[in-house]
């Protein structure tokens, strides 16, 4: 294999993940349909989706063991910050971490994202 291109998250509720992304962590659509959105984030930089489920959810528990991580120009206590402000729950510490600093956030679905300044 080459390169990873793309990821997608399969979520409960697609209008309120897309809520979420947009509204609180200031993602822009890229594209959307009525199974999808397609998120970027950093100007273009990174991109990815949320989507319908391509399975039955019920009774399963998403996001475990599932992180993606978004290297960001943004101070990440600056945008820790921000965040907490802007009433997101489910914000981890800074940390310190092989390639920076960083925190993490538990979408509604329990995805982990992480936000990084890169050394």
């Amino acid at each position: 294999m080459k390169q990873l291109t793309f990821a997608s998250l399969q979520v409960k509720d697609l209008k309120a993940s897309r809520d979420f992304y947009v509204e609180k962590l200031g993602f822009e659509i890229d594209n959307e349909n009525p199974h999808a959105c397609v998120f970027k984030y950093n100007k273009g930089q990174a991109s990815f989706a949320i989507r319908t489920p391509l399975e039955a959810l019920e009774e399963r528990e998403l996001g475990v063991g599932v992180a993606l991580w978004f290297a960001v120009e943004e101070n990440v206590d600056e945008l820790r910050n921000k965040y907490i402000e802007d009433q997101i729950q489910n914000i981890g510490p800074i940390i310190e971490t092989p390639f920076g600093k960083a925190f993490h956030v538990q979408d509604i679905d329990g995805y982990k994202l992480t936000f990084l300044n890169e050394i």
